[in-house]
């Protein structure tokens, strides 16, 4: 082959490549439509979106990126790749969603798709002309799913996400800043994936009203984002917990619209500090948040869990221990 039938041939590919990953995308995004038609509320967090659908189209990709089975198995598992990036662009400038819900459905779409186009490599010398049905399975497949998935039992979970720091100062110094910051200043509280690279927004303060048990923190949060907490627990330097009341989600989908902390299959339930004295003036602060989910993915879900709520759990910690830490100031005399 001279060079110029090189070139040729390595133009050909290329363009049936970027015609497989269009055609790819837009089946994705019909199947995103149709998915979040029939069910709204949980249609997206399913099975069918989110292992079926990727290993679906990519195997369809791969068939009509290589129709005559030249390919090797690394260029097929290069196309989940190449949808990847194609879907994450779709994501945010045709659909608008958010950072964290793109980040959650990266790692299963990759694994998924990588799977499809894997079977669709060993399946070619198999077909012996049996292509069409090949790739008419492929589409009818999620379809199928689609009907199917809603007919099986939902599993429901609780968890809890527990995330402790060492301060440097006695429970009873430490006990008015649980009632709440009202004024945290930029830079406070620490450096985070979720929050500083994600953009899951940052807390601005929290107030307390009233005292004990019926008493309600209001917290701001960046993004329009606000909430409620009704005190339920009360043990003046020692703990204090509450339940959340989500009443204003305009700023949640504002943020990150299948985020929401209280839906059909996520729900953010309670929380709280519990202060324990150590030795030398110390204290260990905890802070925990349970929350209830409703998937098919429960597992895979509450390892995000983990990463998310245990980087905000890190970053109010670090802001309590720099409150409480902090010298105090220099009393005034005559």
């Amino acid at each position: 082959m001279d060079e110029g039938e090189q070139r040729r041939t390595w133009a050909s590919g290329w363009r049936r490549v970027t015609a497989a990953v269009a055609l790819a995308l837009v089946i994705a995004l019909g199947g995103y439509g149709l998915i979040a038609a029939m069910d709204p509320d949980r249609g997206l967090v399913s099975v069918t979106f989110l292992l079926i659908l990727p290993a679906a189209i990519c195997a369809l990709a791969c068939y009509v990126a290589d129709p005559w089975a030249q390919r090797r198995m690394g260029a097929y598992l290069l196309m989940p790749v190449w949808l990847l990036l194609a879907v994450i662009v779709a994501s945010g400038f045709i659909l608008h969603e958010g950072v964290v819900c793109v980040l959650m459905l990266s790692p299963l779409w990759l694994i998924s798709g990588m799977g499809g186009a894997a079977l669709t490599h060993r399946l070619r010398r198999r077909l012996d002309g049996k292509g069409r049905a090949y790739c008419s399975a492929l589409l009818v497949l999620p379809l199928v799913a689609m009907q199917v998935e809603p007919m099986l039992p939902v599993p429901q979970e609780e968890r809890a996400v527990v995330r402790s720091i060492v301060i440097d100062a006695p429970p009873q110094a430490i006990w008015p800043l649980l009632r709440g910051i009202p004024d945290v200043k930029p830079g406070e509280g620490a450096w985070n994936f979720s929050q500083d690279l994600a953009g899951i927004p940052r807390p601005l303060g929290a107030s307390l009203f009233g005292e004990g048990v019926g008493a309600e923190r209001r917290a701001n949060w960046g993004g329009q984002v606000r909430f409620r907490e009704r005190i339920t627990e009360w043990q003046p330097g020692s703990r204090i917990g509450w339940r959340f009341i989500f009443d204003d989600l305009d700023g949640w989908r504002f943020t990150d619209r299948h985020m929401v902390p209280d839906s059909p299959y996520f729900r953010v339930t309670r929380g709280g500090y519990t202060l324990e004295p150590l030795p030398g003036g110390r204290s260990r602060l905890t802070l925990d948040t349970h929350y209830w989910m409703k998937t098919h993915l429960n597992g895979y879900a509450a390892l995000w869990g983990e990463v998310f709520l245990g980087d905000l759990h890190a970053n109010l910690l670090a802001l309590v221990k720099q409150r409480a830490e902090r010298p105090s100031p220099p009393s005034l005399r005559p």
